[in-house]
């Protein structure tokens, strides 16, 4: 889930996206069969504080989540015979012991290029959608994609990740012996197109969500009591204002990973959090050509942090306590630079060691071991 360049006006972006949804529908429409065509809704299993419907995934109207099709999307998320050369697949990069991350700091593709950003972990990918106020940047470090239909494809095509053509990848899993039956099952036709395997990655990838750690189970009792001292002790720090001239010593994580009832562990939204000076990667600015955007990069989720080292877009930090200390240190100043952060330069939070432990073990409580261990996100059999 990396990135290649890829520019195009708004209002042609629009136009092709309304075009190629009419163009789909009449493809699907024309090869029903309604005796093969799996509709059975896929039920995703939701805790306790996220019973509101408005904190629940959702679907887009022409690729709501079914049985049939997330199977079939977790079958091709496993599948080698996206790449060109039929070695690797998307969980390459993204290893389900790892959160869907990869411990490299760069993933190499097919023919030994390696990337310039970190692999970002894959969970809980369906609220970028629907959260976020920025409703046109969203996937990847940077916001190329609108949604996880177009992210889908951005890495089998990329010259230095899978580098498939996409017409070839559609015969190859035309030709095979059981890929046909199982697009019928899923969309209703056994003839496949790039769409259909779109929609499957897609569904696949809205269906994976993490919401089982100590963190979690604090949110569904809010017992405080759950946290051990130096967790509550964490808690109240990362909630916490940085007041120096007030003689508080908060770690303001809050502003950009979530206020004291928010869920997930990211705002959704994308800042420059001082890591360069001068950014060697231009980030969303990439995507917009917006100078205020340069070096900004989607906010991470703190979920999951005990499996996702390195750590920053680039990969940089190779443990929490080195990205605390960075944090800590007053980061770098530069025009772009967050205000949240660009405040505390250049004596940083002046936070001592022990408070540095304690936001750590904080932190590490929003991990879920059952989640990468979960056999309906696994390689299938």
């Amino acid at each position: 889930m990396k990135n290649i360049n890829f520019k195009i006006s708004l209002p042609s972006f629009f136009i092709l996206l309304l075009f190629s949804s009419c163009v789909k529908d009449t493809k699907i429409e024309s090869n029903i069969s309604n005796n093969e065509w799996d509709k059975t809704p896929y039920i995703i299993q939701y805790p306790t504080f996220l019973s509101d419907s408005s904190n629940q995934v959702i679907s887009p109207i022409d690729n709501p989540l079914t049985n049939a099709g997330v199977e079939l999307g977790r079958k091709l998320f496993y599948e080698p015979m996206l790449s060109a050369n039929n070695t690797q697949s998307c969980a390459t990069c993204h290893i389900q012991a790892y959160a869907f991350s990869d411990t490299a700091q760069f993933s190499t593709g097919i023919y030994g290029d390696k990337g310039t950003r970190n692999a970002p972990p894959i969970y809980n990918l369906a609220y970028q959608e629907s959260k976020p106020a920025d409703t046109i940047h969203r996937f990847f470090w940077d916001g190329t994609s609108i949604n996880l239909e177009r992210q889908s494809i951005v890495p089998i095509q990329s010259k230095i990740e899978m580098a498939a053509e996409l017409k070839l990848v559609v015969n190859k899993l035309q030709s095979h012996p059981v890929y046909p039956s199982l697009f019928k099952k899923a969309f209703g036709t056994d003839s496949i197109h790039t769409y259909l395997i779109q929609k499957a990655l897609a569904q696949f990838e809205r269906s994976v969500i993490s919401f089982n750690s100590k963190f979690d189970e604090f949110l569904s009792t809010r017992n405080f009591n759950v946290f051990t001292d130096a967790e509550k002790r964490g808690y109240v720090l990362f909630y916490s204002e940085n007041k120096p001239s007030e003689l508080i010593k908060g770690g303001d994580c809050f502003h950009c990973h979530g206020q004291e009832k928010s869920f997930f562990g990211t705002d959704f939204q994308f800042h420059n959090n001082g890591l360069q000076k001068q950014p060697t990667d231009s980030g969303l600015f990439r995507i917009t050509n917006n100078y205020n955007d340069i070096g900004k990069f989607k906010t991470p989720s703190l979920r999951n942090l005990a499996f996702t080292a390195p750590y920053m877009h680039n990969g940089s930090k190779k443990t929490l306590k080195e990205v605390i200390d960075f944090y800590d240190s007053g980061a770098t100043l530069s025009p772009w630079v967050d205000p949240n952060i660009s405040k505390h330069f250049p004596l940083g939070l002046q936070l001592t060691e022990e408070q540095k432990q304690d936001l750590i073990s904080f932190i590490l409580t929003m991990s879920d071991s059952s989640f990468v261990k979960k056999t309906a996100y696994s390689k299938p059999n």
